[in-house]
């Protein structure tokens, strides 16, 4: 599977450090929202009018009570299908 596969509810990771860039209100600014190999799930897929071409991924984070975090958006490039324990050095 690749991220041209993904639908909403299907299981994604970090694969960086994903802070809070203003967008979610209920945290400060620079919040980490995900540390890389956090699990989260795909809520949508949508394409910013300047740059339709560039997907835009909207996902929920699991958090360390294990409940899902605020909807973030990332960018294909911040996001695996793949586990990092699967991971082959």
């Amino acid at each position: 599977m690749t991220l041209a596969d993904l639908r909403p509810g299907d299981l994604v990771y970090a694969t960086t450090e994903i802070r809070n860039d203003g967008g979610i209100p209920d945290l400060p600014v620079d919040a980490l929202v995900a540390a890389p190999g956090t699990r989260g799930m795909l809520v949508n897929i949508g394409y910013l009018e300047e740059d339709p071409g560039r997907a835009l991924y909207l996902v929920r984070f699991e958090e360390p009570d294990l409940f899902l975090g605020p909807p973030t958006g990332c960018w294909g490039e911040e996001l695996s299908v793949v586990a990092p324990a699967d991971l082959v050095p």
